[in-house]
């Protein structure tokens, strides 16, 4: 699993963006982590699955809410990673009302999951393989703080505990 002090891997991730008329969108594009990273701070949750319940209730809005302050702190952008395609991520985002706040990133296959070593099974669930929930900081493409939930947890990957962490950096 990644690790503090670990360059973010070698992964492409998928974005949806949607700036042109009304049904006529721009995507999926394609995102070289490694690139949009470099020489940029950028705070990043996973989470199991878009339209979820704790993801959809908590999770996207805590950061959503806290996108200013994060930003403020010296945060250039916020990322949500998940397990989905990137039309569904398309539209958990207009759904959040993300725009101008979070991009959601979709990892449709999991590479960036499995590239950090955090992945989730659950199949049994009819999930297939998901990302655990987690959230990281990323100075210039190198981890400076990760908070791994436990399973079914919602404690430490929330907004305000990583802009707590961006803060104590920056002192």
């Amino acid at each position: 699993m990644i690790q503090v002090g670990d360059r973010l891997p070698a992964a492409t991730l998928q974005e949806f963006i949607d700036v042109e008329t009304e049904g006529c969108a721009l995507g999926p594009n394609a995102f070289d982590v490694s690139k949009l990273a470099a020489g940029r701070t950028v705070a990043i949750f996973g989470l199991p699955g878009a339209f979820t319940p704790t993801c959809s209730a908590k999770h996207v809005p805590g950061y959503v809410a806290l996108a200013g302050d994060l930003k403020a702190a010296g945060v250039d952008e916020i990322w949500c990673v998940s397990v989905n395609d990137a039309f569904v991520m398309g539209a958990w985002a207009r759904d959040q009302g993300t725009a101008g706040k979070v991009r959601m990133m979709a990892d449709g296959s999991a590479e960036f999951a499995r590239a950090t070593g955090l992945t989730l099974d659950l199949t049994a669930r009819g999930m297939g393989l998901r990302s655990q929930r987690y959230s990281l900081l990323a100075v210039d493409g190198v981890v400076r703080a990760l908070n791994v939930e436990g399973p079914g947890k919602f404690e430490v990957s929330d907004a305000a505990t990583l802009l707590a962490q961006v803060k104590a950096a920056k002192s």
